[in-house]
């Protein structure tokens, strides 16, 4: 069988929906009787709660019911622990604290819910929740992520001594012996900050209970239909089958939407079955700003240890890393953080140690790159660091280090977020960077640009960084694949959809199989009466694990196809091709059968059959990797910087990326581009700024600064490919690739620009006013050698 659709530069299957309008999304959701939610939120960071007074708000016309905790009874609960902590390491400690329905007795961040108002419309429950009086008496806020774990500093659980939340130490060989054997040891401290996901849709939630049938469906923005109706089962005495969980067509989810469960998941369909109403929920911009989970904030101590010819003999590498309020998430994000600090680098000898610090902030999850980031920039820098000490070029400190493709599969040894052995299985990351220096056009610029353009005035500069990204971790993923009546392929997978383009890439392996055009390949994601398995959409997983369940799937269906043709047509299967719809002798074109008629033959309606006959032309399989699978790449980037106004624009950006066998060009370079503007944003332009009071100060877009299409620069994207050995497809994931080395390559680039005389950057995000005190040397980091 000839490959016709994998790896071809297909346009989406669902774009039609989508920009006709005829998509649907969780707002687009209706009833005539429906009932709408609004929240009182806390206006303090932290402080008991004395007083809660509803009466004004329950008599206020449209106001159908106020809840507060106490009005929640048993159903009050903290929420599951989404992820616990690694079984496998040594000496952990992990104080598991989780979100509540609503706050009861203490808040801990501005904008958690204490009251939820249900009424007629939304704007009676926004002006009923503006009735509601809560005398909350404040405590000291605790915002710093390092003076949260000072002996002195209050606490946010009151059963806790400390803010610790957890405490991780991992190492690898042994790091003192290769600090005594090195030539030079780098010291220096390195911060992340806060930012926001921003996705183009907030979350919403629409709740309607059935009593007749005594039913509940669910349409929720989550990244996790399946476990979202697991967790409601339980939660509200139900069987699995009588909770439905419709994840439809979302606008970004980034990582905040795996969260769970949110109060909103949680509030609202207990409220539809207490008043056997439809309830609708859709957050408003200002409250996904405190009410969404976010990520980032860490403060990094990192050194480096080098012989004098820059090879790397350890790393040391100890962090805070700020969990927020709650834990649900347990450790994915700061376990990231310590794997990816080894970059795609030989290193034989790592310590590494993190604590996470509970804060008068908003929950922290996984954003895109869900720590990955944080590692990439440390490592990235520090090897830049090392470079100028050595006098060697970026380019050449870092390909003296690469993990050379013999030495694949390599194990780090340490745990990572999948709760075994950090082994990068494949990967040759030399020919990446030499593609990367060579599309920027690396030795052009250094020695005829740069000269050039500085002699007229202008500053600008080069940054090169490279990163691997773990991916398609387990648990599973499944997929039944039928074909209909009418010869069209259906496809059902438990994964949900943000805009990854599924409906397309994962119908190019079922057309591939089958023989069927791809815009016959129909396909439903995220609908948990559809399909009743599977864990979501995350951690770049979602072309690996359930891409190789849609390919074994459709592997059987194959199967049944050449097995039921070569009765009918009485050839040997080996003698059947599949092509156009239908299977035939090959050669012999007459003797075609459309997959629709033989579809109708595998499902007789009288007759006997012989014993062990399966009906119907379908199948149902599941993947389940062994481990995560290692992509990788070289990210590239020339930026000017002007300097009366620091603005940084972005004038050449190249990313070359090995996520295995590219199943979509096209998809895949959106995913880059889309990685790449959040990764710069990243960069350059989002943090959220919260005061000593925990009060967050630019909770808008017109003060929380987004790049647009007219910062983002046009990329140049190369593919490179090494397959993957732990799944028969060869491929790994590319969700987040564009977004973890943004920040450590527009780092490089805006130091090479600035020149010798300018600062020596070691935190993120940057903007024009951080830029400009760093250049005059205000708030410099301390380092130390």
């Amino acid at each position: 069988m000839s490959t016709r659709y994998f790896g071809q530069r297909i346009k989406r299957n669902e774009d039609v929906r989508m920009l006709t309008g005829q998509a649907l999304h969780v707002d687009d959701v209706n009833f005539a009787d429906m009932l709408h939610v609004a929240f009182y939120r806390s206006r303090d960071a932290h402080g008991y709660i004395k007083e809660i007074d509803v009466s004004a708000a329950q008599e206020r016309e449209g106001v159908v019911a106020v809840y507060t905790a106490e009005d929640l009874g048993d159903y009050w609960q903290p929420g599951p622990l989404l992820v616990p902590p690694p079984p496998t390491i040594k000496g952990l400690i992990f104080n598991q604290r989780t979100q509540v329905p609503l706050a009861k007795d203490k808040v801990r961040y501005v904008g958690e819910p204490i009251v939820m108002v249900v009424a007629e419309s939304r704007y009676i429950a926004e002006d009923a929740a503006g009735d509601i009086w809560v005398e909350i008496e404040p405590l000291p806020a605790v915002i710093d992520i390092e003076q949260a774990l000072s002996e002195d500093a209050p606490p946010i659980h009151d059963d806790l001594d400390s803010n610790l939340a957890a405490h991780v130490i991992q190492r690898k060989g042994d790091y003192e012996t290769a600090v005594q054997q090195a030539d030079l040891v780098i010291k220096r401290k390195l911060k992340y900050d806060r930012g926001t996901a921003a996705a183009m849709e907030n979350r919403g939630i629409v709740a309607q209970w059935d009593a007749k049938s005594h039913k509940l469906t669910v349409w929720d923005t989550t990244q996790a239909p399946i476990v979202i109706r697991n967790g409601l089962a339980a939660m509200l005495g139900l069987s699995e089958h009588q909770v439905r969980v419709i994840a439809p067509f979302i606008g970004g989810g980034f990582g905040p939407k795996i969260m769970m469960f949110y109060p909103e998941e949680v509030l609202l369909p207990w409220a539809s079955m207490k008043l056997n109403r439809p309830i609708k929920w859709i957050e408003d911009r200002q409250e996904n700003f405190f009410a969404t989970t976010q990520e980032r904030g860490q403060v990094h101590e990192a050194e480096l240890a080098l012989t004098r010819d820059g090879r790397v003999l350890g790393l040391k590498h100890n962090f805070i890393h700020d969990g927020g309020a709650y834990i649900p998430y347990g450790l994915t994000v700061p376990l990231n953080s310590q794997a990816n600090a080894l970059g795609p680098y030989a290193t034989p000898n790592y310590y590494s140690e993190f604590k996470v610090a509970f804060t008068n902030k908003p929950i922290v999850t996984p954003y895109r790159g869900a720590g990955r980031q944080h590692g990439v920039f440390v490592i990235e820098r520090m090897l830049d660091i090392a470079a100028k000490e050595l006098d060697l070029s970026p380019i050449e400190i870092r390909r003296r280090n690469f993990i050379q493709p013999e030495a694949f599969p390599y194990n780090h040894e340490i745990i990572f977020q999948d709760f075994a052995p950090l082994v990068f299985d494949s990967g040759n990351y030399e020919p990446a960077l030499d593609m990367a220096v060579e599309m920027i056009g690396y030795e052009q610029f250094i020695k005829e640009e740069q000269p050039r353009l500085q002699a007229e005035g202008k500053k600008v500069g080069i940054g090169v960084a490279a990163y691997v990204e773990g991916t398609g971790i387990g648990p599973y993923e499944g997929a039944r694949i039928t074909v209909e009546a009418s010869g069209k392929v259906s496809v059902a997978s438990g994964i949900g959809t943000q805009g990854q383009g599924h409906f397309t890439s994962f119908a190019q392996i079922v057309a591939d199989q089958l023989g069927v055009d791809v815009r016959n390949v129909y396909l439903v994601t995220g609908d948990t009466d559809q399909f009743h398995w599977g864990a979501g959409t995350f951690a770049s997983r979602g072309a690996v694990v359930a891409g190789n369940a849609i390919h074994s799937a459709a592997v059987e269906v194959r199967k049944k196809i050449l097995k039921l043709a070569s009765e009918k047509l009485e050839a040997a299967e080996e003698d059947l091709e599949l092509a156009d719809g239908q299977v035939r002798v090959k050669g012999v074109p007459e003797t075609a059968i459309n997959l629709g008629s033989l579809a109708v033959m595998a499902n007789p309606l009288r007759g006997a059959v012989r014993p062990g006959t399966e009906p119907g032309l379908e199948a149902t399989s599941y993947f389940g990797p062994e481990s995560g699978t290692t992509a990788s790449g070289v990210h590239a980037l020339i930026v000017e910087v002007d300097p009366e106004t620091m603005l940084v624009e972005v004038k050449k950006y190249v990313v070359v990326h090995d996520c295995g066998k590219v199943i979509n060009p096209l998809i895949l370079d959106g995913q880059i581009h889309g990685g790449v503007a959040q990764g710069l944003g990243n960069a350059f332009y989002e943090q959220l700024h919260f005061d000593e009071n925990g009060q967050l100060l630019n909770a808008s877009f017109m003060d929380y600064l987004l790049p647009t299409a007219l910062d983002v620069p046009r990329m140049e994207i190369g593919h490179f490919e090494t397959l993957s050995p732990l799944n028969p497809l060869g491929i790994k994931g590319a969700g987040e690739a564009g977004a973890i080395p943004a920040a450590p390559a527009f780092v490089q680039a805006v130091e090479n620009a600035l020149g010798e005389a300018g600062p020596e950057i070691l935190e993120i995000p940057l903007s024009p006013n951080r830029l400009f005190e760093l250049v005059l040397g205000v708030g410099l980091t301390q380092k130390t050698r």
